[in-house]
């Protein structure tokens, strides 16, 4: 007599909650909900699409980091590597090199892209062919990338001359397709673009592997150091696509741009479910640590019970948070 004959009911599978995958998201909602009680017109359409928009460089910039973290990577150069990048751009646009306003900037976009994967793809090649830990790499190609930009700007800064200039590039940032804002727009394509190709290509799933085990990777034909090369690039090309939206906002590039932006890509890369470690990434978790993080700051701002300026403190102890989370639920498994 089988069980079922006996009136036991058969048992249902379901497949288990990866807590890890869910807690950003969770977190997010929690915020909101914070937000809303903390200041009314928190949630107001207008204040929500200005924390999407301001989290737009961080996200982008956060999705090439996703690349290089899950392959058991690091970079700490990104945020030099922006001033630079932006920099060099509105260099090339004051040059006017190009067919009118329209090919001044489409050539300019084009160089900083190119300009960026070439400095992202120089980290992935010291790093795998010197075999130099990444830290040491990103942390050298951090103060080279700095200077570079204090060089170029003398000192100061480096602004688009041209006001005609300025204005046709600004609608890169504060324009809008059907309502919803350029910079917007920019992170769904990044987002869904990195989050196809880690999840559903070969390629995404050798960068698994390599920051899993990179001995096993290479036991079972992975090219390792080709996979390692390639995330730092595309890290250098998110790194560009971050600058064509943030140099339209402000028109200008400084020694100071991109300060701390390292610290706050990393921290969206973690709260997001993307091992530290390596081996696993979650592109789309680390888009919506992006928004805690700029979240987290405009509470900050609507409130009155942490002042501002402690923001950069915050994310610092977000991180510290995160990882120990992280590590919690990595022992305790799905």
């Amino acid at each position: 007599m089988t069980p079922t004959s006996l009136g036991a009911r058969p048992s249902r599978r379901f497949p288990a909650l990866d807590l890890a995958a869910v807690a950003p998201f969770a977190a997010l909602l929690a915020l909101l909900v914070l937000g809303a009680a903390v200041n009314p017109s928190f949630l107001s359409a207008e204040n929500l699409l200005n924390v999407v928009t301001r989290s737009a460089f961080i996200a982008v910039i956060g999705v090439g980091a996703t690349f290089v973290i899950a392959a058991g990577g690091i970079d700490l150069s990104v945020g030099s590597m922006a001033a630079f990048v932006a920099g060099t751009m509105i260099l090339f646009m004051n040059a006017g090199w190009g067919d009118g306003a329209f090919g001044t900037i489409a050539a300019a976009m084009a160089v900083s892209v190119g300009v960026g994967t070439a400095c992202g793809l120089g980290n992935g090649l010291v790093t795998t062919l010197g075999r130099i830990e990444p830290f040491i790499v990103t942390l050298g190609t951090m103060g080279i990338f700095r200077g570079l930009t204090v060089w170029l700007a003398a000192g100061g800064s480096i602004a688009i001359k041209s006001q005609a200039l300025r204005a046709d590039c600004r609608p890169a940032y504060f324009g809008a397709v059907a309502g919803v804002p350029v910079p917007v727009l920019v992170i769904l394509a990044a987002a869904a673009l990195g989050g196809f190709v880690l999840r559903r290509t070969a390629f995404g799933r050798h960068v698994e592997a390599v920051g899993s085990n990179d001995e096993v990777a290479r036991y079972s034909g992975i090219r390792v150091g080709a996979v390692r090369t390639a995330t730092y690039a595309i890290q250098g090309f998110c790194v560009a696509v971050a600058v064509l939206v943030y140099v339209p906002r402000l028109g200008a590039a400084t020694a100071t741009t991109g300060i701390l932006w390292e610290l706050q890509a990393i921290t969206a890369v973690v709260i997001g479910g993307t091992a530290l470690r390596g081996g696993i990434g979650r592109v789309w978790g680390t888009v919506c640590g992006a928004l805690i993080l700029e979240v987290v700051g405009n509470i900050m701002v609507l409130s009155s019970f942490v002042s501002e300026y402690l923001i950069g403190a915050v994310q610092g102890a977000i991180i510290i948070v995160a990882m120990l989370l992280q590590r919690s639920l990595l022992r305790q498994g799905p």
